[in-house]
Protein backbone atom coordinates (compact mmCIF):
# COMPACT_ATOMS: atom_id res chain seq x y z
CA UNK A 1 0.00 0.00 0.00
CA UNK A 2 2.82 2.41 0.87
CA UNK A 3 4.44 1.78 -2.50
CA UNK A 4 1.09 2.38 -4.24
CA UNK A 5 0.48 5.61 -2.33
CA UNK A 6 4.00 6.83 -3.04
CA UNK A 7 3.58 6.02 -6.72
CA UNK A 8 0.25 7.85 -6.83
CA UNK A 9 1.81 10.90 -5.10
CA UNK A 10 4.71 10.88 -7.53
CA UNK A 11 2.32 10.66 -10.48
CA UNK A 12 0.28 13.55 -9.08
CA UNK A 13 3.46 15.57 -8.67
CA UNK A 14 4.43 14.90 -12.27
CA UNK A 15 0.93 15.95 -13.40
CA UNK A 16 1.13 19.23 -11.46
CA UNK A 17 4.60 19.92 -12.83
CA UNK A 18 3.43 19.17 -16.35
CA UNK A 19 0.42 21.45 -15.95
CA UNK A 20 2.61 24.27 -14.59
CA UNK A 21 5.06 23.81 -17.46
CA UNK A 22 2.19 23.97 -19.93
CA UNK A 23 0.81 27.19 -18.45
CA UNK A 24 4.18 28.98 -17.95
CA UNK A 25 6.26 29.97 -20.93
CA UNK A 26 9.29 32.17 -21.39
CA UNK A 27 10.13 33.84 -24.66
CA UNK A 28 11.71 36.96 -26.12
CA UNK A 29 9.90 39.56 -28.20
CA UNK A 30 12.00 41.82 -30.43
CA UNK A 31 11.54 45.21 -32.05
CA UNK A 32 14.59 46.67 -33.76
CA UNK A 33 17.42 46.77 -31.24
CA UNK A 34 15.10 46.07 -28.29
CA UNK A 35 14.49 42.59 -26.89
CA UNK A 36 11.93 41.96 -24.14
CA UNK A 37 12.20 38.75 -22.12
CA UNK A 38 8.67 37.73 -21.06
CA UNK A 39 7.47 35.19 -18.48
CA UNK A 40 3.91 34.23 -19.46
CA UNK A 41 1.62 32.06 -17.34
CA UNK A 42 -2.03 31.30 -16.76
CA UNK A 43 -5.18 31.76 -18.81
CA UNK A 44 -7.81 34.46 -18.65
CA UNK A 45 -7.92 38.27 -18.72
CA UNK A 46 -4.49 39.74 -19.39
CA UNK A 47 -2.40 41.21 -16.58
CA UNK A 48 1.15 42.60 -16.69
CA UNK A 49 3.46 42.85 -13.66
CA UNK A 50 6.30 45.42 -13.54
CA UNK A 51 8.99 45.38 -10.82
CA UNK A 52 10.57 47.98 -8.58
CA UNK A 53 13.71 49.95 -9.44
CA UNK A 54 16.87 47.95 -10.11
CA UNK A 55 14.99 44.69 -9.63
CA UNK A 56 13.50 42.17 -12.05
CA UNK A 57 10.09 40.65 -12.52
CA UNK A 58 11.02 37.39 -10.80
CA UNK A 59 10.26 39.23 -7.56
CA UNK A 60 6.67 38.48 -8.51
CA UNK A 61 6.98 34.66 -8.58
CA UNK A 62 4.47 34.04 -5.77
CA UNK A 63 2.14 36.84 -6.86
CA UNK A 64 2.17 35.74 -10.51
CA UNK A 65 1.40 32.17 -9.53
CA UNK A 66 -1.45 33.34 -7.30
CA UNK A 67 -2.96 35.55 -9.99
CA UNK A 68 -2.68 32.78 -12.57
CA UNK A 69 -4.50 30.44 -10.21
CA UNK A 70 -7.13 33.17 -9.73
CA UNK A 71 -7.90 33.04 -13.45
CA UNK A 72 -5.64 35.59 -15.14
CA UNK A 73 -3.04 35.37 -17.87
CA UNK A 74 0.01 37.01 -16.30
CA UNK A 75 2.88 38.54 -18.28
CA UNK A 76 6.13 39.56 -16.63
CA UNK A 77 8.30 41.51 -19.09
CA UNK A 78 11.82 41.83 -17.73
CA UNK A 79 13.24 45.38 -17.73
CA UNK A 80 16.18 46.09 -20.00
CA UNK A 81 19.26 44.57 -18.41
CA UNK A 82 17.47 41.67 -16.71
CA UNK A 83 17.24 38.18 -18.14
CA UNK A 84 17.35 38.30 -21.93
CA UNK A 85 15.90 41.82 -22.11
CA UNK A 86 18.19 44.26 -23.87
CA UNK A 87 18.20 47.58 -25.64
CA UNK A 88 19.69 51.07 -25.49
CA UNK A 89 20.00 52.47 -21.96
CA UNK A 90 21.72 55.82 -22.53
CA UNK A 91 19.31 58.71 -22.27
CA UNK A 92 16.17 56.60 -22.31
CA UNK A 93 12.94 57.77 -20.67
CA UNK A 94 9.78 56.30 -19.22
CA UNK A 95 8.32 56.47 -22.72
CA UNK A 96 10.91 53.94 -23.90
CA UNK A 97 10.18 51.62 -20.98
CA UNK A 98 6.44 51.95 -21.61
CA UNK A 99 7.02 51.01 -25.25
CA UNK A 100 8.70 47.79 -24.07
CA UNK A 101 5.62 46.95 -22.00
CA UNK A 102 3.36 47.74 -24.95
CA UNK A 103 5.44 45.40 -27.11
CA UNK A 104 4.79 42.53 -24.70
CA UNK A 105 1.06 43.27 -24.50
CA UNK A 106 0.66 43.57 -28.25
CA UNK A 107 2.57 40.36 -28.85
CA UNK A 108 0.24 38.47 -26.48
CA UNK A 109 -2.72 39.16 -28.80
CA UNK A 110 -5.10 38.77 -25.89
CA UNK A 111 -6.82 42.13 -25.64
CA UNK A 112 -6.19 45.02 -23.27
CA UNK A 113 -4.24 44.42 -20.07
CA UNK A 114 -4.36 45.45 -16.46
CA UNK A 115 -0.85 46.82 -15.83
CA UNK A 116 0.50 46.40 -12.31
CA UNK A 117 3.55 48.42 -11.29
CA UNK A 118 5.45 48.07 -8.01
CA UNK A 119 7.22 51.17 -6.66
CA UNK A 120 9.24 52.57 -9.62
CA UNK A 121 7.33 50.10 -11.78
CA UNK A 122 4.17 52.09 -11.12
CA UNK A 123 5.72 55.00 -13.02
CA UNK A 124 6.19 52.70 -16.00
CA UNK A 125 2.67 51.31 -15.62
CA UNK A 126 1.14 54.79 -15.60
CA UNK A 127 3.30 55.88 -18.54
CA UNK A 128 2.10 52.84 -20.48
CA UNK A 129 -1.52 53.82 -19.83
CA UNK A 130 -0.82 57.38 -20.99
CA UNK A 131 1.09 56.43 -24.15
CA UNK A 132 -0.88 53.29 -25.08
CA UNK A 133 -4.45 53.70 -23.82
CA UNK A 134 -5.73 51.22 -26.41
CA UNK A 135 -3.70 48.46 -24.69
CA UNK A 136 -4.56 49.22 -21.05
CA UNK A 137 -7.90 48.68 -19.30
CA UNK A 138 -6.68 49.29 -15.75
CA UNK A 139 -3.65 50.30 -13.72
CA UNK A 140 -2.58 48.99 -10.31
CA UNK A 141 -0.03 51.09 -8.47
CA UNK A 142 1.62 48.98 -5.75
CA UNK A 143 3.46 50.77 -2.93
CA UNK A 144 3.47 53.97 -4.98
CA UNK A 145 5.41 56.80 -3.37
CA UNK A 146 3.73 60.09 -2.64
CA UNK A 147 4.82 63.14 -4.60
CA UNK A 148 6.44 64.36 -1.41
CA UNK A 149 8.20 61.80 0.76
CA UNK A 150 11.29 62.03 3.03
CA UNK A 151 14.15 62.37 0.54
CA UNK A 152 16.62 60.79 2.96
CA UNK A 153 14.95 57.49 2.05
CA UNK A 154 16.84 57.65 -1.25
CA UNK A 155 20.05 57.00 0.70
CA UNK A 156 18.59 53.75 2.02
CA UNK A 157 17.38 52.87 -1.48
CA UNK A 158 20.91 53.37 -2.83
CA UNK A 159 22.56 51.38 -0.04
CA UNK A 160 20.06 48.50 -0.23
CA UNK A 161 20.96 47.85 -3.86
CA UNK A 162 24.71 48.45 -3.52
CA UNK A 163 26.04 44.90 -3.69
CA UNK A 164 29.55 46.06 -2.72
CA UNK A 165 28.43 47.01 0.79
CA UNK A 166 28.47 44.57 3.72
CA UNK A 167 25.26 42.57 4.11
CA UNK A 168 24.63 44.05 7.56
CA UNK A 169 24.65 47.60 6.17
CA UNK A 170 22.35 46.63 3.31
CA UNK A 171 19.90 44.85 5.60
CA UNK A 172 19.81 47.95 7.80
CA UNK A 173 18.94 50.02 4.74
CA UNK A 174 16.28 47.52 3.66
CA UNK A 175 14.69 47.72 7.11
CA UNK A 176 14.54 51.51 6.91
CA UNK A 177 13.07 51.85 3.42
CA UNK A 178 11.51 48.55 2.39
CA UNK A 179 10.46 46.13 5.13
CA UNK A 180 8.03 46.50 8.03
CA UNK A 181 9.28 45.67 11.53
CA UNK A 182 9.56 41.93 12.05
CA UNK A 183 9.60 41.06 8.33
CA UNK A 184 12.67 39.31 6.89
CA UNK A 185 14.63 41.91 4.94
CA UNK A 186 17.36 39.46 3.97
CA UNK A 187 15.16 38.01 1.20
CA UNK A 188 16.03 41.11 -0.83
CA UNK A 189 19.80 40.90 -0.51
CA UNK A 190 19.77 39.18 -3.90
CA UNK A 191 18.08 40.24 -7.12
CA UNK A 192 19.57 43.72 -7.61
CA UNK A 193 20.84 44.86 -11.02
CA UNK A 194 23.42 47.67 -10.78
CA UNK A 195 23.37 48.36 -14.54
CA UNK A 196 19.61 48.73 -14.40
CA UNK A 197 19.93 51.13 -11.47
CA UNK A 198 22.37 53.22 -13.51
CA UNK A 199 19.91 53.97 -16.32
CA UNK A 200 16.93 54.32 -13.99
CA UNK A 201 18.69 56.77 -11.66
CA UNK A 202 18.39 59.82 -13.96
CA UNK A 203 14.70 59.05 -14.51
CA UNK A 204 14.09 58.91 -10.76
CA UNK A 205 16.08 62.11 -10.24
CA UNK A 206 13.91 64.03 -12.74
CA UNK A 207 10.51 62.33 -12.52
CA UNK A 208 8.58 64.62 -14.95
CA UNK A 209 5.35 63.73 -13.18
CA UNK A 210 3.27 65.81 -15.58
CA UNK A 211 3.92 63.11 -18.20
CA UNK A 212 2.90 59.95 -16.32
CA UNK A 213 1.27 60.81 -12.99
CA UNK A 214 -2.32 60.67 -14.25
CA UNK A 215 -2.08 57.13 -15.59
CA UNK A 216 -4.17 58.30 -18.51
CA UNK A 217 -7.89 57.78 -17.97
CA UNK A 218 -7.85 54.11 -16.98
CA UNK A 219 -9.40 52.90 -13.71
CA UNK A 220 -6.72 52.71 -11.02
CA UNK A 221 -6.18 50.64 -7.89
CA UNK A 222 -3.95 52.38 -5.37
CA UNK A 223 -2.62 49.45 -3.31
CA UNK A 224 -0.90 50.89 -0.26
CA UNK A 225 1.33 49.28 2.37
CA UNK A 226 0.41 50.71 5.75
CA UNK A 227 4.02 50.86 7.00
CA UNK A 228 5.48 52.35 3.79
CA UNK A 229 7.66 55.39 4.59
CA UNK A 230 7.45 56.47 0.95
CA UNK A 231 3.70 56.86 1.44
CA UNK A 232 3.10 58.78 4.69
CA UNK A 233 -0.41 58.17 6.04
CA UNK A 234 -1.14 61.87 5.61
CA UNK A 235 -0.95 61.30 1.83
CA UNK A 236 -3.13 58.16 1.74
CA UNK A 237 -6.05 59.87 -0.02
CA UNK A 238 -4.08 62.24 -2.26
CA UNK A 239 -4.38 60.30 -5.52
CA UNK A 240 -8.09 59.58 -5.07
CA UNK A 241 -8.68 63.22 -4.18
CA UNK A 242 -6.95 64.23 -7.41
CA UNK A 243 -8.57 61.73 -9.79
CA UNK A 244 -11.86 60.92 -8.10
CA UNK A 245 -13.94 57.82 -8.63
CA UNK A 246 -11.60 56.21 -11.15
CA UNK A 247 -9.30 55.47 -8.17
CA UNK A 248 -9.95 52.69 -5.65
CA UNK A 249 -7.82 52.47 -2.50
CA UNK A 250 -6.84 49.16 -0.87
CA UNK A 251 -4.40 48.71 2.00
CA UNK A 252 -2.16 45.93 3.27
CA UNK A 253 -1.00 45.82 6.88
CA UNK A 254 2.35 44.55 8.14
CA UNK A 255 4.07 45.66 4.95
CA UNK A 256 6.35 48.46 3.81
CA UNK A 257 7.68 49.62 0.44
CA UNK A 258 8.76 46.11 -0.59
CA UNK A 259 5.19 44.79 -0.05
CA UNK A 260 5.39 42.10 -2.78
CA UNK A 261 7.67 39.70 -0.82
CA UNK A 262 6.15 40.73 2.50
CA UNK A 263 2.47 39.96 1.85
CA UNK A 264 2.08 38.18 -1.50
CA UNK A 265 -1.27 36.52 -0.67
CA UNK A 266 -2.82 39.83 0.38
CA UNK A 267 -1.49 41.46 -2.80
CA UNK A 268 -3.04 38.73 -4.96
CA UNK A 269 -6.38 38.98 -3.16
CA UNK A 270 -6.59 42.76 -3.49
CA UNK A 271 -5.60 42.87 -7.17
CA UNK A 272 -7.83 39.95 -8.20
CA UNK A 273 -10.86 41.35 -6.36
CA UNK A 274 -10.49 44.78 -7.98
CA UNK A 275 -9.74 43.36 -11.44
CA UNK A 276 -13.01 41.45 -11.41
CA UNK A 277 -14.92 44.74 -11.07
CA UNK A 278 -13.59 46.09 -14.38
CA UNK A 279 -15.31 45.89 -17.71
CA UNK A 280 -13.57 43.65 -20.28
Amino acid sequence: MRIFVAAMALAAGWACAAEAAELRQRYTVQRGDVAVDVIDEGKGPLMVLLPSSARDSEDYDAVAEGLAKAGFRVLRPQPRGAGASAGPTEGITLHDLANDVALAIGNARDGRAIVVGHAFGNWVARMTAVDHPDLVRGVVIVAAAAKNYPKELLVSLRDAGNVTLPDAQRIAALKVAFFAPGNDASVWLQGWHPKMAAYQRPIIAAPKENEWWSGGTAPMLDLQALQDPFRPRSTANDIKAEFGDRVTIATVDNASHALIPEQPEAVVAAIAAWARTLKP
